[in-house]
Formats: C-alpha cells, structure tokens, sequence
C-alpha cells in the first residue's frame, strides 16, 4: 500500500469525507480544490487539474491577459497535495487539509509557483550558512454574521481588555482549541487596538512551515468564526478610516546554532545589524511584495502603528522594522525584527522568500545600519525628517511599482515570469480601483481573505 493510499485509509476510518488542497495566489487570496478521499493517491501521484490562469487572477476575481506568458485562457497545471503537511480540520471534521504545489503538465517545475520560490529562497540562505526562523501576528476584524457584507462589531472593546473577549467567549475557546488540534501552535490571543479587532500570534517555525501554517490558520478561524455565528475580516483596512490589520512578520537568521539577532537594546549584534541593514535598504521594494494591495497603501499612515516611513527603532511600534531584543529572562533566542508594512493581501511564501532574499544579502554585504529612531517621525517636521534621510514608503500603486522594478534582488526572487504575473495583476487592481471611492475600494477587500 502506498503512503498516499495508507492516508486515505486512515482518513476514512475517521470520517473524513474529502482534502482541500489549497494555495495563495498573487493577492494572498486562498484558492482550493476538494478531493474526494478514495482519489487522495490518485492526486498525491498526479496531481490536480488547474488554470494556469489562476496566477492572473486579480482580487476581484477578474482575470488579465496582459502577461504575455499567460495572455490565453489555453494551459492546464497540476496541483499537488503535500502530504506531509496534511491534517484534518478540527473545526471542518468532514474535511482534511493539505497545501498545494503547482507543477507543469510533465511533472516540471512551474515558474508560478509560489511556495517553490520560498523554498528556493530558504536553500540559498542555508548555502550562505543561515537557518531563517518566521512567526506572524495576525490581526482580524470579528462581525455578526447576520451583517451580510456589511458590519455589525461582535465586540465593543475595550482595547486590549478582558471584558471585550467576553462578548466573543465561545468562539475565542473554540478557535484555540481547534488551532491546538489543527497543529497551529499560538503564543497568544487578545483583544486589539481596532473595533472589534483580534490578534493571535502564531509559534515560530522554518520559513515554509510558517507560511503553510499562516494559511491554515486563517481556515481554522474562518471555521470558528462561521460554528459561532460570526464573520472575520483580515483585510488590510475593514473601514477607510479604522487602523486595518496587519500580519507582521517577525524573523531572525541563525548560524551554527546562534542567533544573530541576539543582542541589546542598542541594536543587533554585527551579524544581525546586517541582516536588518537588509531589509531596510530594500524596504520600498519589499513592501511591494508584503503589503501589495490598493488598502495595503492606504493603511500605511504616521501615527497608526503601521510603519508610514523607511527607518527601524528598538521596540519602536511606529517604526516599520522593529527590532526585538533578547533579554535575561527571555534568552538570546528570542531576539528577531518585525516588519509591520505587511498584510493579508500578500501571499506568504512570497512575502517571506523576499525577506530571506533581502536579510541574506544584508548579512553578506556587511550593510550599513543607520541610527534606530525611537520617536514617531509622522510628529517631526519635514525639515527634521530631511535631516534624517527619512522618507515616506510607496503610498500609490505607481510609487510601488517603480520600487519593485528599482531592485534587482526583489525581482531575481519572483523570476521573469512570476515577476510578469504578478505585475499584471497590480495593474489590473491599480485600474479597478482608479475611478473609485477609497471607502468602496475597501468594501470589495474587506471578505476577501
């Protein structure tokens, strides 16, 4: 008996019904198909029939034919379940849950796929001699779901209180259970600064792991929400003028069993101070690729805790880049940089291959760290912010294209092809979106993850 088949048995046994095998497109948008369980070996050796076209859909589901390496609604790809990330859904007991890779006809590697590109970024930093941990917090919105698309708030704060959870108990006790028994390990859940706004954090993993996971906790709580009468939104912004949800992104790189993010709370340590030098030195472009949504761009404003400007601070929340110390109580281990500029809209084994791109080659490079900035320089003059060198990050989709074609390492990333769909699909959404209120712009995002 085969591994595939040897599952399938055992999921039957266990009345498991069907495998949703799921991935990312180029809006961080989860697209799946099911698979009948007895067809699970048939999938895991052949695959699942799919449109290449699925790599140009834009996030309103319209599809562009302006990349010229997928300019027809002709091609056919595989989909093929990962079998050693399958696991069936607490919260979903008919179904069971696998991430998908995206190969040719053949079998061949496909240059659109998406968790192959992070899984060549992660070989690239292991040969520079770099192990890349990556934990997301990740914001959501929480509504009645007798709203419809509109909103009804399930909980009314306060911030950060005790008392806010008691409004959405059940579901709260439901979803960490049912991310304990998906596999999800959480560091911790709280009410957030936004209306109705929940946080969890997820546990650190490998790069890989850690974007497979961020997708299946978004299922998981999808799931919960749904068994309880709710609705979560993970956009961006939910409201043109609320603070949104970001799903920041902490990392460190680690060498021989060192972190070299260990440090104080000057700073990084050298090793380190390059990794971070990195990513801030490719920030605009970087930004493109983990913040890459019409919203994403309206979200990045001074004073929201969103990282408006290109610098970093030690423990700075308003700083785009912050750095998180290690301590006595804590260990070195624990030491690792946040990028806030980054959202639901991306795609996560994107987001985080461009950051291991980026972090490697500021590790190898030896790059320069500027000053951290402990202040928020939304509250500076413009004189003040010119003396520091700090400017805005990318606020239209114009101002983000031309930084993601302004950086050679980003680019090399994506690859050529990847590079054209992606493009394609910002423009479709930079158009769509043109003639349009920013208040309806976020409307149309606010279900879409």
């Amino acid at each position: 008996m085969t591994e595939a088949a040897a599952v399938a048995k055992a999921l039957t046994a266990t009345g498991v019904h069907g495998v949703m095998v799921v991935w990312a497109d180029n809006n961080g948008i989860p697209r799946a198909r099911v698979v009948p369980v007895a067809a699970l070996p048939d999938a895991a050796e052949r695959g699942v029939g799919v449109t290449t076209l699925f790599a140009v859909f834009d996030t309103h589901d319209a599809i562009t034919f302006t990349h010229s390496g997928l300019a027809t609604p002709s091609g056919d790809v595989r989909l093929v379940p990962q079998l050693d990330r399958l696991t069936r859904l607490a919260g979903q007991p008919a179904l069971a849950w696998a991430p998908g890779r995206q190969v040719a006809a053949d079998g061949a590697p496909w240059p659109y796929d998406q968790r192959s590109v992070l899984e060549a970024q992660v070989e690239r930093a292991a040969a520079a001699g770099l192990e890349v941990r990556a934990g997301y917090e990740m914001e959501f919105m929480v509504s009645r779901a007798e709203a419809g698309d509109g909103l009804a708030p399930a909980h009314h704060g306060p911030a950060y209180s005790p008392h806010a959870l008691l409004a959405v108990d059940e579901f709260v006790g439901a979803l960490l259970h049912d991310l304990a028994a998906n596999g999800v390990p959480v560091g911790q859940l709280h009410a957030e600064y936004g209306g109705a706004q929940l946080e969890i954090s997820l546990g650190v993993a490998d790069p890989v792991t850690a974007a497979d996971r961020q997708l299946l906790a978004r299922q998981t709580v999808h799931a919960a929400a749904r068994a309880h009468g709710l609705r979560v939104s993970f956009a961006p912004l939910v409201t043109a003028e609320g603070v949104g949800n970001g799903w920041h992104l902490h990392t460190s790189a680690w060498r021989e069993g060192r972190n070299l993010l260990a440090g104080d709370a000057s700073g990084p340590g050298p090793d380190g101070t390059g990794w971070v030098a990195g990513l801030l030195r490719d920030l605009p472009s970087l930004a493109a690729v983990t913040a890459p949504s019409v919203p994403s761009l309206a979200r990045l404003r001074p004073g929201y805790f969103a990282g408006a400007f290109q610098f970093w601070g030690v423990e700075n929340r308003e700083a785009p880049l912050r750095y998180v110390p290690g301590s006595d109580l804590l260990g070195a281990g624990y030491a690792n940089v946040e990028l806030k500029v980054s959202d639901a809209s991306a795609n996560p084994y994107l987001a985080l291959a461009a950051v291991i791109a980026s972090g490697t080659a500021g590790v190898q490079d030896a790059a320069p760290l500027p000053a951290p900035v402990s202040s928020d320089p939304g509250s500076w003059t413009a004189a003040e912010r010119a003396e520091h060198s700090l400017a805005l990050l990318p606020r239209t989709p114009e101002e983000q294209e031309r930084a993601l074609l302004g950086s050679d390492r980003i680019m090399r990333v994506l690859g050529d092809d990847l590079l054209g769909a992606f493009l394609a699909v910002r423009r479709s959404d930079a158009a769509w979106a043109a003639d349009r209120s920013i208040s309806d712009v976020v409307a149309a995002h606010r279900w879409r993850y």
